[in-house]
């Protein structure tokens, strides 16, 4: 999926050795059906660990009966989305999302159709859905090319290992262009270098 991306990223001085070491990228884009599953786990994941995260997502898909969907999320109180360890701000946004898809206020199987714009203005309408949540249902579910998320802090960390020396946001959403039209495989290679610490 990713071969021009990586004809073009590995004649890049940072990137070029990271496609070398970690071998494609892993990126693949989510069937439709798992849009909102998708929404509900990156909610969940918002300034938590990994581990974390998973574990408090595996009791939500649990309490579900196994599978996900707005119907069944609309139904829980909020005090059983608390026993799996969701905070009352997240038990809250995942209902508010529940309620949006379920009306069509927001029309989740329509997204992979929009620009990433619009899939961000969108998103960011639901309470608790930000820029950072946003960027990565478009990179992760829809398997955007040219997304990157410059305040993530893994994004951050990857840049200045690989510079050796820190610098701004400003300066790492500059630096990044020269990974434009592929900055999606990009950061998933910054990842990388994180995740191997």
């Amino acid at each position: 999926m990713w071969g021009a991306a990586e004809k073009i990223l590995l004649r890049d001085r940072y990137i070029g050795p990271l496609i070398k070491r970690y071998g494609p990228c892993k990126i693949r884009p989510s069937k439709k059906k798992d849009y909102f599953v998708d929404l509900v786990d990156a909610i969940t994941s918002q300034q938590l660990s990994g581990k974390a995260a998973r574990t408090i997502f595996e009791r939500v898909k649990e309490r579900c009966g196994g599978e996900i969907t707005p119907e069944k999320l609309g139904k829980l109180k909020t005090e059983e989305l608390r026993k799996c360890g969701l905070s009352y701000a997240k038990c809250s946004y995942i209902k508010d999302l529940a309620q949006r898809v379920k009306s069509s206020k927001l029309k989740i199987k329509i997204l992979d159709k929009l620009t990433d714009e619009e899939v961000m203005k969108e998103l960011i309408a639901v309470k608790g859905i930000g820029k950072w949540t946003a960027e990565m249902f478009l990179m992760f579910s829809l398997a955007r090319p040219d997304v990157f998320p410059v305040d993530d802090l893994g994004i951050q960390k990857g840049i200045h290992r690989l510079l050796k020396r820190r610098i701004s946001s400003q300066k790492i959403g500059k630096f990044a262009e020269r990974w434009k039209p592929f900055r999606t495989p990009a950061s998933w290679y910054l990842w990388k270098v994180i995740d191997n610490d």
